[in-house]
């Protein structure tokens, strides 16, 4: 059975996750706050950071780093930025 959260990102209700996705605090707050839409939308950008940036999740650093952008994507609307990338046209 799916829920229905009210998403931050979005603005609007959505699909809420299935589980919560990522530990502690901010974990809750994602799984109560972002919408299965939306995480897909910051794991492509995740995916992107991780590649252009040649991140490891093993540097705690680079976790941090990485962890910031995510809040910045999910709660500031903030997006990231990523060399040599354009957005497509709305």
């Amino acid at each position: 059975m799916s829920r229905t959260i009210f998403c931050t990102y979005l603005e609007r209700d959505a699909e809420g996750q299935d589980f919560q996705l990522y530990p502690g605090e901010l974990g809750k707050r994602i799984f109560n706050e972002i919408s299965k839409e939306a995480w897909a939308l910051w794991q492509t950008r995740q995916t992107m950071l991780i590649n252009e940036k040649k991140l490891s999740m093993m540097n705690p650093e680079h976790r941090k780093l990485l962890e910031q952008a995510m809040v910045d994507f999910l709660f500031e609307k903030k997006d990231v930025h990523i060399e040599g990338y354009t957005p497509p046209e709305k």
